[in-house]
């Protein structure tokens, strides 16, 4: 039977690729990777120095295609993200059929962990329930950019004894959540933390974390929000492309355990 796994690689640097990956890597025959055109060609190129640098004594080949975009600015933001999977399905269905052979291992490489604002997962597994094709398939966990922004900024993500929440901006234009000291923002393109910030918070923000293009920056969210708007729209004109995370706790709140 046909295998596939789906590898998380971590959030950019090549050393978060856990002993599990290293070995799920040099299981495969085929890595398929998703090519989301110039601007992200790093990603690909990330991808591929993971593959060189930890695949040992195994013939492998790499098949790349490009990847469906989703339609921006659209009000129906779940209605595109679907329409999108549903692209990407049968792209990935089209590679299970032809680019894999009886009894070889596929992988997928997938930024960050599978199971963190990623779609992977769902895409396979609606394939496998479709019963289209024969395949297996495992998840094998990485470390997320929550983790390493964590990490870069040395600061817990929770206060002792109170939850986290991890969102994305749309929610957080809502406001802050009640019920909760420390909240993680994903997939913010609009600078969303100015939206609260007349609550007393902390920031802690990353962008490219783990890669050589990291930048951090700390402090105060009413005092480094300008800094961290400006930043960010040099860095997207640098690199064509952002991927940032940031963290928000009040002030209040006690140190993590």
């Amino acid at each position: 039977m046909k295998k596939l796994l789906i590898i998380g690689i971590g959030a950019g640097d090549p050393e978060y690729v856990t002993v599990q990956a290293v070995n799920a890597l040099n299981q495969v025959d085929v890595f398929f990777v998703m090519d989301k055109g110039p601007a992200k060609e790093k990603l690909v190129a990330l991808r591929k120095e993971i593959i060189e640098r930890y695949v040992r004594n195994r013939d492998y080949r790499i098949v790349e295609v490009s990847s469906p975009e989703r339609k921006v600015g659209e009000a129906d933001y779940v209605g595109t993200v679907e329409d999108l999977n549903r692209d990407k399905q049968q792209i990935v269905e089209r590679l299970i059929a032809q680019e894999l052979g009886d009894d070889e291992c596929g992988a997928f490489l997938v930024w960050g962990d599978p199971s963190l604002y990623d779609s992977t997962m769902r895409i396979i597994d609606a394939i496998s329930q479709s019963g289209r094709h024969a395949f297996d398939y495992r998840v094998i966990p990485g470390i997320s950019s929550v983790q390493a922004l964590a990490a870069q900024h040395r600061v817990a993500l929770n206060a002792i004894g109170r939850p986290f929440e991890v969102t994305n901006g749309r929610t957080l234009a809502e406001g802050f959540p009640h019920g909760v000291d420390s909240i993680v923002v994903m997939l913010d393109s609009k600078n969303t933390f100015r939206q609260v910030s007349n609550e007393d918070l902390d920031i802690y923000w990353g962008a490219y974390v783990g890669t050589p293009d990291e930048i951090l920056i700390a402090g105060k969210l009413r005092d480094v929000m300008d800094d961290i708007e400006r930043v960010r729209a040099q860095a997207r004109r640098r690199h064509g492309w952002i991927m940032d995370t940031y963290l928000l706790k009040r002030r209040s709140g006690g140190t993590g355990v």
